[in-house]
C-alpha cells in the first residue's frame, strides 16, 4: 500500500497548489478565491523518493452549517485516512486565530503532521517560520508551493517519519484502470451517484446548481470484480450565455478535460427537468470525442405515468443519435436502477477496445455493398473493396476503394449501422475512414511515335477534305 499525505489548513493557503506541484499535473483548479476546492481530490506524488497518494481538501473554516459543513466532514473522512498530514499555513497573513485552533484540534489525532510555511519564496526563510512556532507542532518548514522552493525537501523530511512500504511504479498504479467520467447539466444528481456507486459519501452533495467546481478524479475497485476504475466527478455544463462567473468557466474547461481523458462516459439526465438542448448538446460533444457512453437518466422514481412518457418521448425526439448506447432509468438517491451501470460501462470499454479482423470486415463490407450497392456518381459505380481496422476507443474501420471521397452520408450512416448491427458494439461510437487508391496515369500525357504523329496528320487531312 502506498502512503497517504494529506493536505490541510484554512481556505486559499496554497494547497491545491501543492498538490498540483507534487502531483506534476494541472487536476487541482487553482484560483485567488477562498473555498474554491470543497472535494477530496487525490493524486499519485511524483517528487520524492517513492510513489505515495497526495490528498487536496477544502479549507477548514468556522461555519457549522450548509455546505461549509458538508466540505469540513470530507476534510475529517480525510484526515482519518492520512499517514501524515501537512499542516499549510500563509506567510502572509502570519499566524491567526483560525491557524491555532486548527492546530489544536491536530494535536488530539496524534498522527504526524508537518507544518508548511507556504508562500515564504519572497522572505528569509529563519523569518518565515518565526511567528509560527507558537503552534507547537515542531520546526515549522519554508516552502512555496507556486515556486517549487522547499518542496523536494519538505517530501524528503515526510519520508523520513513514514513506514517502508512495498515499492509500486506510479505508473502501474494507473495501468488498467477504466476512466469513467460522470457529465451532465448542474444539479442532475452526478455526485450523488458516484457516492451510490462508492457506497459512501465521498462527494459534496448539496441541493444547489454548481455545488462541484471542479474535476474530481476517485479510485476505486468494485467489490468481487478484478476490473479498476477511476471515477471523475465533473462540474456541470450550462449554456455558454449563461456562465458569468469565472471559476465556473474554469469547471467548464476541466470538465471538457475530463471527457477528453476519459474512456467511458456516464451522462447523466434530470428526469424532472427533462431532457433540454443542452443535453442534446453535451451529447454531441462526446460522440465528436468518440468516447464510449452510458445513458443514466436520473431521479426516475419521483415520476408520475404521464412524465415517464414525457422523458421517453423527448429521448426519441432530441437523443436519438446516441441509440448505440445503453439506457438506465436510475435514482442515485435511493439507489434503484443503480447496480448494472458499471457492467455496461465494462461492455461499453470492452467493444471500444476491441480488436477487429480484417477477413471479419470485409466480409460484412461485401454482404453490405451486395444488399445496398452504393450511388451513381457521374455515371460511374462507387467501389469499395477492403476493410480494416485502423484505431481504438473509439473503433475505426477503414475502408478501400475507388471514387471513396464522394460516398454520400446516407450511405455512410448505413455502413456505421451495419457493422454496429453485426459486430454488436454496444456502448461505443463507429467511425469510417475512406481510402482511395491512386491512379498511376494521372498527370501523365502519353508521348506519340513518329509513326503515331504521322497518321494523325493524315486523319486530319482527311477530315478537312470531307468538309
Amino acid at each position: 500500500m502506498l502512503p497517504v499525505i494529506t493536505l490541510i489548513g484554512r481556505p486559499n493557503v496554497g494547497k491545491s497548489t501543492l498538490f498540483n506541484r507534487l502531483t506534476r499535473t494541472r487536476d487541482a483548479l487553482v484560483a485567488d478565491f477562498p473555498g474554491l476546492t470543497r472535494d477530496r481530490q487525490y493524486g499519485i506524488g511524483r517528487i520524492g523518493p517513492r510513489p505515495y497518494v497526495i490528498v487536496d481538501t477544502g479549507g477548514i473554516g468556522t461555519a457549522a452549517e450548509g455546505i461549509e459543513a458538508l466540505m469540513e466532514r470530507q476534510v475529517q473522512r480525510a484526515v482519518e485516512e492520512a499517514d501524515h498530514l501537512l499542516f499549510m499555513v500563509d506567510t502572509r497573513d502570519g499566524c491567526t486565530p483560525e491557524d491555532i485552533d486548527i492546530a489544536q484540534r491536530l494535536r488530539r489525532l496524534g498522527k504526524p503532521i508537518t507544518l508548511v510555511v507556504n508562500k515564504s519564496d519572497t522572505m528569509d526563510p529563519t523569518l518565515a517560520v518565526t511567528d509560527f512556532h507558537r503552534l507547537g507542532l515542531g520546526d515549522p518548514w519554508a516552502a512555496s508551493a507556486t515556486q517549487g522552493l522547499g518542496v523536494r525537501g519538505l517530501i524528503d523530511h515526510v519520508f523520513e517519519h513514514l513506514p517502508e512500504s512495498a515499492e509500486e511504479d506510479a505508473a502501474d498504479i494507473e495501468h488498467d484502470r477504466i476512466k469513467v467520467a460522470v457529465v451532465g447539466r448542474p444539479n442532475a444528481g452526478k455526485s450523488t451517484l458516484i457516492n451510490r456507486l462508492l457506497g459512501e459519501e465521498r462527494q459534496v452533495t448539496f441541493d444547489s446548481p454548481g455545488t462541484t467546481r471542479d474535476s474530481i478524479f476517485i479510485p476505486f475497485e468494485r467489490p468481487g470484480h478484478d476490473q479498476r476504475y477511476t471515477l471523475i466527478d465533473t462540474a456541470g455544463l450550462r449554456r455558454r450565455a449563461r456562465v458569468h462567473d469565472p471559476i465556473e468557466k474554469f469547471s467548464v474547461i476541466k470538465t471538457l478535460q475530463a471527457i477528453e481523458e476519459a474512456n467511458v462516459i456516464i451522462l447523466v439526465i434530470d428526469a424532472h427537468e427533462g431532457i433540454g438542448e443542452q443535453d442534446a448538446t453535451l451529447a454531441g460533444h462526446i460522440i465528436e470525442s468518440g468516447r464510449a457512453l452510458v445513458v443514466a437518466i436520473n431521479k426516475w422514481d419521483g415520476l408520475d405515468p404521464d412524465a415517464r412518457n414525457r422523458v421517453r418521448d423527448q429521448f426519441a425526439r432530441k437523443l436519438a443519435f446516441l441509440d448505440f448506447a445503453k439506457l438506465h432509468r436510475v435514482s442515485a438517491l435511493y439507489g434503484s436502477g443503480v447496480g448494472h451501470v458499471l457492467d455496461d460501462v465494462d461492455l461499453a470499454y470492452a467493444n471500444a477496445t476491441r480488436d477487429l479482423s480484417t477477413p471479419e470486415l470485409t466480409r460484412l463490407l461485401e454482404a453490405a455493398v451486395m444488399e445496398h450497392q452504393p450511388p451513381l456518381v457521374h455515371g460511374r459505380r462507387i467501389k469499395l473493396r477492403y476493410a480494416h481496422q485502423g484505431g481504438r476507443n473509439p473503433p475505426i474501420i477503414v475502408i478501400h476503394g475507388n471514387q471513396t471521397d464522394v460516398v454520400p452520408e446516407t450511405y455512410k450512416r448505413y455502413l456505421i449501422n451495419r457493422f454496429r448491427k453485426e459486430l454488436d458494439l454496444l456502448g461505443t461510437p463507429l467511425r469510417l475512414e475512406f481510402k482511395s487508391g491512386s491512379n498511376p496515369y494521372q498527370g501523365k500525357r502519353n508521348t506519340l511515335t513518329a509513326r503515331q504523329i504521322a497518321k494523325k496528320q493524315r486523319l486530319k487531312r482527311f477530315t478537312e477534305r470531307k468538309k
